[in-house]
């Protein structure tokens, strides 16, 4: 190995390196605000393991506050969000991919402009919409809001792979005695798997986490997702810190899985699907 090589490594490693430390500590900030007696939150000391640590704050979270409720709500409007952005997705994905039809660039062209404008600039009139429909303050109400709001990058995506896939494939299939809707089930569903992947996963992000729409159109607390639960440890005049943070690392273990299970998928299907649009 010559000596520019070696130090482009040692430099890379450097930079690195630096990079996850500063990455960590927030986190690892996280972890020890979660385990600090309630009469040190405030304290200046940068050790990771605080004296006198204590799991207080979880056992708190699980036994005396409806956290498991909050997980279980924000776990049935994330998997229903899911469900619905990748069969939704997928199939339209394919309809503008493999299509010709009156409309197909004005259809791409507005889920392009829907993009544009944040989930917030939004929420007012899918707010009236809701109301109308009656649908404020119920499950199916946030989730017709989460997956409006993901559906539009997610067609994207799902028709960007979809082009990169070899339309002969489908053909072979028909030849061989398939229905389109078997070649597409059979044959061009599977090879987009990572691309279905990142639509699941961005689904599932846009429901897991969101907070701002939550609060507008969610008002029983029996309702409360994670991040609504979350805020409620919040007050005018103090802050519970510990169950924060506590809180905070348990709604992140999730999604830190999903991202190990798929990461495999992950950049096959971010790359390709941004190949053609």
């Amino acid at each position: 190995m010559d000596k520019k090589k070696l130090a482009t490594n040692i430099l890379t490693y450097i930079f690195l390196t630096v990079f996850t430390l500063i990455v960590l500590y927030p986190i690892m900030n996280v972890i020890t605000i979660s385990i600090r007696p309630g009469d040190k939150l405030m304290s200046t000391s940068l050790a990771i393991i605080p004296e006198n640590a204590t799991f207080k704050n979880y056992i708190e979270l699980f036994t005396n506050r409806p956290f498991l409720l909050w997980a279980w709500n924000s776990a049935i409007v994330s998997f229903v969000v899911t469900f619905t952005g990748v069969a939704l997705a997928s199939t339209a994905g394919y309809a503008l991919s493999r299509f010709r039809f009156i409309g197909k660039q004005t259809t791409m062209l507005g889920l392009l402009t829907t993009q544009m404008f944040p989930a917030t600039m939004l929420l007012l009139p899918m707010y009236i919409m809701l109301i109308k429909l009656e649908l404020l303050n119920s499950y199916l109400g946030i989730i017709i809001v989460y997956s409006a709001t993901a559906l539009p990058f997610c067609i994207w995506q799902m028709k960007g792979y979809y082009d990169t896939i070899p339309f002969s494939l489908e053909e072979s299939a028909r030849i061989d005695g398939c229905s389109r809707w078997q070649a597409f089930y059979k044959i061009i569903f599977p090879l987009a798997a990572p691309a279905l992947v990142i639509t699941a996963l961005f689904s599932f992000m846009t429901a897991w986490s969101e907070y701002i729409v939550a609060a507008q159109v969610l008002q029983d607390t029996k309702l409360f997702t994670l991040p609504l639960g979350l805020k409620s440890f919040e007050s005018n005049m103090s802050t519970e810190w510990g169950l924060y943070a506590a809180a905070s690392l348990v709604v992140s273990i999730p999604v830190v899985v999903l991202f190990v299970i798929l990461s495999k998928w992950l950049v096959s299907g971010l790359t390709l699907g941004s190949v053609k649009g």
